[in-house]
């Protein structure tokens, strides 16, 4: 069925017509950068098939992606490296992302829907819902845009670091990409804050880190 319109409708009949959902992709994984979009629709545009990414099937991203992007009024997307993850935690790199997404909307939203986080700062006002992307397409809309520009980011990672696996796993602790971990240790993509990445990024002489230079 996918994700409903009912919040957007309600707030298109009361006049707010710039309604912005923002999702993230990629708190979970070892490795790579968290990115966010934000997406704004056009009174009364449906756009048949969106849902929370997790529940599609990647050509059906791949399909949404390009549908959302030509539909949209505006969509943005922020993306946080691992470095800054490590650096301030990634509930809060998180929130950087989506308020980059935010900002760089070309139009500036009147409500802001996000998938339960809350955007600290912001000027309109925002609900945080639980499971946001399911009840909520333009947060699902916004998922779907951010789940596939990471994981065509890791496609990329991939090409410079091919010995981790990432366009197969994404980045996230799957049993191929630990033992890659343990053989090769960590690399400048992943997170060192993040447990089973911490235990072997203590030392400095990784062939892995190397590559990087």
């Amino acid at each position: 069925m996918g994700a409903p319109y009912r919040l957007e409708r309600a707030a298109w009949r009361r006049g707010l017509t710039r309604v912005a959902g923002v999702d993230e992709a990629g708190r979970g994984p070892l490795a790579g950068p968290v990115v966010a979009a934000a997406v704004v629709l056009l009174p009364g545009t449906v756009i048949k098939g969106v849902d929370d990414s997790k529940r599609l099937e990647v050509e059906e991203r791949e399909h949404l992606y390009d549908a959302i992007r030509a539909r949209a009024v505006a969509w943005a997307v922020g993306v946080v490296d691992p470095p800054t993850i490590d650096r301030i935690n990634i509930l809060e790199a998180t929130r950087v992302a989506m308020r980059a997404a935010l900002e760089g909307l070309a139009v500036l939203p009147e409500l802001v829907l996000t998938d339960f986080v809350e955007v600290h700062g912001l000027e309109c006002p925002q609900r945080n819902l639980v499971h946001g992307d399911q009840r909520s397409a333009s947060v699902a809309a916004a998922s779907i845009v951010a789940k596939v520009t990471r994981d065509r980011l890791m496609d990329d990672a991939d090409r410079a670091f091919p010995q981790y696996g990432f366009a197969r796993h994404k980045g996230y602790a799957t049993e191929e990409h630990r033992a890659a971990l343990d053989k090769h240790g960590p690399c400048f993509l992943h997170r060192r804050s993040f447990s089973g990445v911490w235990e072997l990024a203590q030392g400095e002489l990784f062939p892995a880190d190397r590559m990087r230079d």
